[in-house]
């Protein structure tokens, strides 16, 4: 992890600034130079938030704080960003932060679809440098700005039919069918996923729960490789939502395991069904490239979707996760 003290100033610097930007698209900043700083390209993080400073908005105004007697009408309500901002703030001002995230989590969990599932991603890069690092308060102000637009854009998804799957993550996201119409945007595509294929149901040992969300995540992310042309941004969530779960569990009671890997694997299989393309490429070998050589490759190209899948990329390491790597880098618009 950084130990610069850039992270923190970056953090610092983007915490003026709301968690979208145009009404509805995310800002990635935050996850970004968390990933460049986690993959030891602290040097470069303010370079790249120069570039991309003109995606940022003001933060928002307010309505009303969120209080504990009246967080449930305010769930989900998207112009509440700043109210559940400041509630989280003053929440892990009161009391330790994995206190916080224990009681908010399973709150937050069955929403996680809400922001394109971009606030529970920005969540598990929060928790990332709270486990790995000193406990700064710009990394604690970065949790609670995750959490509360995690608690803004809330949305829950029910009443889907399963169908079946398979034993293995990667034969059960072979068996998600895609949905009849693959136009318009995220909430339009998730409104049209009515079933899934069963995965994992049967686990309730919470070690295992972990083992099958390593698995998800692995199967996922290789999976980009031959299928990312289906859309190249957004088929990257379904690799990096799921990891995002994996990040925050050590951080969590084991008791809340089980069903973070049955949220993470509908967030997971969903995006697949939304974004499939109609027939996958052969899958190509990266060649003799290090870690160290795609993380150069990805900071080059700038998007931030490449560098968030880098990132995930290299938490699994193999040769075909930093073939779907280098797969983003390839089909993927450079940031300018």
């Amino acid at each position: 992890m950084d130990t610069t003290g850039t992270l923190d100033e970056a953090l610092q610097r983007l915490h003026t600034s709301g968690p979208e930007r145009l009404g509805r698209l995310t800002n990635h900043a935050p996850m970004a130079v968390e990933a460049l700083a986690a993959r030891g390209q602290a040097a470069a993080v303010h370079r790249w938030l120069d570039v991309y400073a003109s995606r940022l908005e003001e933060f928002p105004d307010g309505v009303e704080p969120v209080t504990d007697a009246d967080w449930r009408e305010a769930l989900g309500d998207p112009r509440r960003a700043a109210d559940w901002i400041g509630h989280f703030g003053r929440e892990l001002a009161e009391r330790p932060w994995r206190e916080v995230l224990a009681l908010w989590w399973p709150r937050l969990l069955p929403g996680m679809y809400g922001g394109s599932t971009h606030p529970v991603i920005r969540v598990g890069h929060a928790v990332r440098t709270l486990l790995a690092g000193d406990v700064t308060e710009p990394r604690l102000t970065e949790l609670a700005h995750g959490l509360g637009y995690w608690a803004a854009r809330h949305h829950p998804v029910t009443g889907l039919v399963p169908v079946p799957g398979a034993e293995s993550a990667e034969a059960a996201l072979d068996a998600v069918e895609p949905v009849a119409e693959r136009t318009g945007g995220f909430p339009a595509r998730l409104g049209g996923v009515r079933s899934l294929p069963v995965w994992a149901t049967g686990v309730t040992d919470p070690a295992d729960a972990r083992h099958r969300l390593a698995e998800l995540v692995r199967a996922a992310t290789h999976r980009y490789a031959t299928h990312g042309h289906g859309q190249e941004t957004m088929l990257v969530h379904a690799a990096t939502a799921p990891n995002a779960v994996l990040r925050t569990l050590p951080a969590l009671p084991r008791a809340l395991w089980v069903p973070s890997l049955r949220a993470a694997w509908t967030a997971s299989a969903a995006v697949t069904a939304m974004y499939a393309p109609d027939a996958p490429v052969a899958y190509v070998p990266p060649g003799r490239v290090t870690p160290e050589e795609v993380v150069e490759r990805a900071l080059a190209h700038g998007d931030e979707h490449v560098i968030k899948l880098t990132d995930t990329a290299l938490d699994i390491g193999d040769e075909r996760a930093l073939a779907a790597a280098l797969r983003a880098v390839e089909l993927s618009e450079p940031l300018r």
